[in-house]
């Protein structure tokens, strides 16, 4: 990026330190069908690039954004303009600090459609553009960097004090984009702020609002993930170990994919069948 000067984040991820799943409670504020509608946009897809999913790697579906696919497409992308679809719960911040860091490198102009959703680590990604535009109802979420820490309570401290300066450094990123003091910017990832569109350019965090017409929505896209993943979070609960969460919901799936073809209407039975089982569970 080339108009004006983000503050690079040199953290990386600590070795008792594991970014966390994304909160469930922002997984049932995201609706993941949002996209640019691609008969009405007009950038062209040749120089856009999507970030419309959990960030960092989904072992739960095999899907999700990581850093080296974004650098990937960086490569493929021969127009002296980027721009980056977001709509994104966030997930594993470590990987969201690197495809900011991509992103912030790059020595082109890049722009930043907030489509639906930015929160956690998609927010600070959303940092990384030299202009942030956000829809009127869209939303940004700060707050503190969420991880788990392995270990016994010496670990555990160790980890809390570990945190500290990658708060720092995100409180950094908001403070740069919104022209505020970083005190500011912690108070607001102290107290996880929401947001609205209109809200988040009266704070400086975003520059304009998406043209009225930029958005559309896929009827059945991510039902089944949603699901999917509040499953594996009551499991969580239940102290179930993530190697036997994984291999029961692999098989679960694979159990519904079975039995019926790969349609919309499949993708609903999978949804009402992993509701079932969400209120079996609660």
């Amino acid at each position: 990026m080339t108009l004006r000067s983000a503050p690079q984040i040199d953290l990386s991820r600590p070795p008792k330190v594991q970014a966390w799943d994304p909160d469930p409670a922002l997984l049932e504020k995201w609706t993941p069908g949002l996209r640019a509608d691609p008969g009405r946009e007009s950038v062209t897809g040749s120089r856009t690039i999507s970030i419309l999913d959990v960030i960092g790697a989904d072992g739960l579906t095999g899907e999700g954004v990581t850093a080296r696919r974004i650098a990937a497409a960086l490569r493929a992308i021969t127009a002296d303009e980027i721009t980056v679809d977001l709509n994104s719960p966030g997930g594993d911040f470590f990987e969201g600090v690197a495809i900011y860091n991509l992103l912030r490198a790059d020595p082109r102009r890049v722009t930043v459609r907030i489509l639906g959703l930015a929160a956690s680590a998609a927010s600070v990604i959303a940092m990384a553009g030299d202009e942030v535009r956000i829809g009127r109802a869209g939303f940004l979420m700060v707050h503190n960097a969420w991880v788990v820490a392995i270990g016994n309570r010496h670990d555990m401290a160790a980890a809390a004090e570990t945190m500290i300066p990658f708060d720092a450094a995100m409180a950094e990123v908001y403070a740069a984009k919104a022209h505020v003091d970083p005190a500011q910017a912690g108070a607001w990832m102290d107290a996880e702020t929401w947001f609205t569109g209109p809200q988040a350019i009266e704070a400086g965090l975003a520059d304009d609002f998406l043209t009225a017409d930029v958005v559309e929505t896929e009827s059945h896209h991510g039902n089944g993930r949603r699901a999917l993943r509040r499953i594996d979070t009551l499991l969580a609960r239940q102290n179930i170990p993530r190697s036997e969460r994984r291999a029961l919901l692999a098989e679960l799936r694979g159990t519904q994919d079975a039995a019926a073809p790969v349609t919309p209407r499949a993708d609903d039975d999978w949804t009402a069948l992993a509701r079932s089982l969400i209120q079996t569970l609660t």
